[in-house]
């Protein structure tokens, strides 16, 4: 097997994945972005695992933890998500600069001290 198609499909991915978390504005499509990410690094381990015909097998084991992980981060995002969209009604990014709640009176472009 030759490890340059691999290789470059996962640069694809990955290139996607970071074109994907700079120019959304929504919080989930950021969070499938960063997945996207993830999935390009494990294709790389598992490529490179089978290329160097590894015994232990240590870039499945990392892929493996790398799912996990993944998995954790999913969980973890969405309900932070969730948490933003019920206190502000909104989950564009660009809307949400500052993480302190704003008071009754306040405008939306004012950022309290």
């Amino acid at each position: 097997m030759h490890v340059v198609y691999p290789v470059v499909v996962s640069a694809l991915l990955f290139s996607i994945g970071v074109y994907g978390v700079l120019a959304r504005r929504n919080a989930i499509l950021v969070l499938m972005s960063v997945e996207l990410m993830l999935n390009a690094v494990n294709l790389n381990l598992v490529a490179f695992d089978v290329w160097l015909r590894d015994r232990l097998h240590g870039g499945q084991v990392l892929t493996l933890f790398v799912i996990v992980i993944a998995a954790a981060e999913v969980g973890l995002g969405l309900a932070i998500v969730l948490a933003v969209f019920r206190t502000r009604q909104t989950i564009d990014v660009d809307r949400l600069r500052a993480l302190s709640e704003r008071a009754p009176g306040e405008a939306d472009g004012e950022v309290r001290s």
